[in-house]
């Protein structure tokens, strides 16, 4: 039986460009009870579980993938899934190691029969892309997506150089519409990629219709506060908006549990609130890191883990740059 690694977390930070790239730093002082309930609050039947991750049924042929790295096990780190169909099933995400890809195809053939015929790549922070020639076997691999912009940056915002093989992967990369929605016809159940921007300057989401599910990428998170890292803040807000407005029965998200509606809309009441705090800050002159210090999430919008202290400074600073730059 396969044992993925577990990275330590000076080999973590070593390898990672990635948008909880600090998680390392904070993961292990969180006490158990904290890490329990963050990472036991499954929606879908749990049909695999590792101390990194467990896969949750969420319908036929449909598993999410939810990363539960608070232990300090950042085998896989974001989250993603499976999506089957009669001719091919669909892998979402390429995890933060090649053991997590793995460990995921590895899933994929006990629970559907098949290895991935297909793998989306929502954007091109290592936690979700770097572990993608996991999926590639000594004679195949499956047909990997992702945009133009995603391939770019995966290459050339690693810390380290890519790989002959990794290289290999992105070289052969579809490529999705950068502008209009992609369509993967699995056989019985069509995927929509969709573009959008606002975490990264190229983010996808992926769609079901039918099923009225959807995997947003790190443009959602849930219960954790986001990594402004890379993000154009009035953008994600949009994007955020966008994707609630399809009303969809489960979001998985980038990071954390499964989400509802219910727990969207207090995700966005939090954009909301760090952005009309940034607005603050600005108008009487504040510095990003004095507001950063200061801010705090209403109660009532529950509880979110922040990974790294500098988070609250980070979405400030990302705001005012915005600011500025509009005059």
């Amino acid at each position: 039986m396969h044992t993925p690694a577990s990275y330590s977390r000076r080999e973590f930070l070593g390898r990672s460009l990635s948008c909880v790239c600090h998680l390392a730093l904070m993961a292990l002082p969180f006490n158990p009870s904290v890490r329990r309930l963050w990472s036991s609050r499954a929606r879908g039947q749990v049909v695999a579980e590792e101390p990194f991750a467990r896969l949750e049924e969420i319908g036929e042929g449909l598993f999410a993938l939810i990363s539960t790295p608070l232990g300090g096990d950042y085998t896989t780190v974001s989250n993603g899934g499976i999506i089957a169909g009669s001719d091919g099933v669909l892998a979402v995400e390429g995890f933060m190691s090649p053991d997590g890809a793995l460990w995921l195809a590895e899933k994929t053939r006990e629970l559907t029969g098949r290895w991935p015929t297909h793998a989306v790549i929502t954007h091109y922070h290592s936690d979700h892309s770097r572990g993608v020639d996991g999926y590639l076997t000594e004679a195949d691999g499956p047909d990997v997506r992702a945009t133009a912009v995603t391939s770019e940056l995966v290459l050339t915002r690693r810390r380290e150089p890519a790989d002959d093989k990794t290289q290999r992967v992105w070289a052969d990369v579809t490529l999705l519409d950068e502008n209009e929605a992609s369509l993967i016809d699995l056989g019985g159940r069509t995927v929509r990629v969709v573009p959008r921007k606002g975490h990264t300057p190229s983010d996808v989401t992926i769609e079901l219709a039918e099923e009225s599910i959807v995997w947003c990428g790190d443009l959602v998170w849930n219960g954790m506060f986001p990594n402004y890292v890379d993000a154009i803040p009035s953008q994600l807000s949009e994007a955020v908006r966008a994707i609630g407005r399809g009303a969809w029965s489960a979001y998985v998200p980038g990071h954390g549990p499964l989400a509802d509606a219910a727990e969207l809309e207090k995700y966005v009441a939090v954009l909301d609130d760090i952005e009309a705090a940034a607005r603050r800050a600005f108008e009487r002159g504040a510095s990003a890191e004095d507001a950063g210090a200061a801010y705090e999430i209403p109660a009532e919008l529950g509880e979110w883990t922040l990974f790294n202290p500098q988070y609250f400074e980070r979405a400030i600073g990302a705001w005012m740059r915005e600011l500025r730059a509009s005059g």
